[in-house]
């Protein structure tokens, strides 16, 4: 069987899913592991409360313990139900927010976050605290849009334009986007801002082909043995 990523998008907005799979398109090559995006039909249109974030943890268990895949990334920058993930399945789990953390740390000393709303800026940063990385956040600019705004080409542009600025003022030497419905705007918010822009979905892609490539190797060596 050839080698697989599933990236799951655990909301249901159809516009998002179609986002993320345009991100991460440019990540699909010959000898590298098969890109697959899906998404929850019965989630919420968008993980926006701490219910929401709650709720899709088993749905993705179930989800990941019926695709067999080589390494899977929940497309959410909140990384929702990722421990619990974790447990559905031996193989890698990555999640954006902190993928996305790790790929700003090597571009800057400090990060800033384009938040989707008020309400993701308790959920990411409790994850900041999991990494130890809170000194180094300059700080969350949330954008209070509802999805399909926000998937739009161009509706929310200026909004992020103005967001990713101020973050640069704040001293953020790197910006996060930080919902999976802005992947479509990385190169306009890094032209608009003049710093690294990072999209998490594509970050947290680059470490599960990382991930199941080096994995090969492992994979020779038993077969020499």
């Amino acid at each position: 069987m050839s080698e697989r990523i599933l990236v799951i998008n655990p909301n249901s907005s159809l516009s998002c899913t179609d986002g993320i799979a345009a991100a991460i398109a440019p990540f699909a090559a010959p000898g590298l592991p098969r890109l697959d995006v899906t998404r929850l039909p019965e989630s919420p249109g968008a993980i926006v409360t701490w219910r929401d974030w709650y709720g899709v943890a088993e749905p993705l268990c179930r989800m990941v313990e019926a695709e067999a895949a080589d390494a899977y990334v929940i497309a959410c920058v909140s990384d929702p139900g990722l421990e619990a993930v974790r447990t559905a399945t031996d193989r890698p789990v990555f999640g954006p927010l902190r993928c996305a953390v790790a790929a700003a740390m090597m571009r800057g000393e400090r990060f800033g976050i384009v938040a989707f709303t008020d309400k993701s800026k308790p959920r990411q940063r409790r994850a900041l605290q999991s990494l130890g990385v809170e000194d180094r956040l300059a700080g969350i600019v949330p954008l209070n849009l509802d999805m399909e705004v926000l998937t739009d080409p161009v509706a929310p542009r200026a909004r992020i334009a103005a967001a990713a600025r101020e973050l640069v003022a704040m001293g953020a030497e790197s910006v996060i986007l930080g919902c999976a419905g802005m992947a479509g705007h990385r190169n306009f918010a890094e032209e608009a801002c003049g710093v690294p822009v990072v999209e998490p979905c594509q970050a947290a892609v680059a470490q599960a082909i990382l991930a199941v490539v080096s994995a090969r190797g492992a994979g020779m060596r038993l077969a020499a043995e």
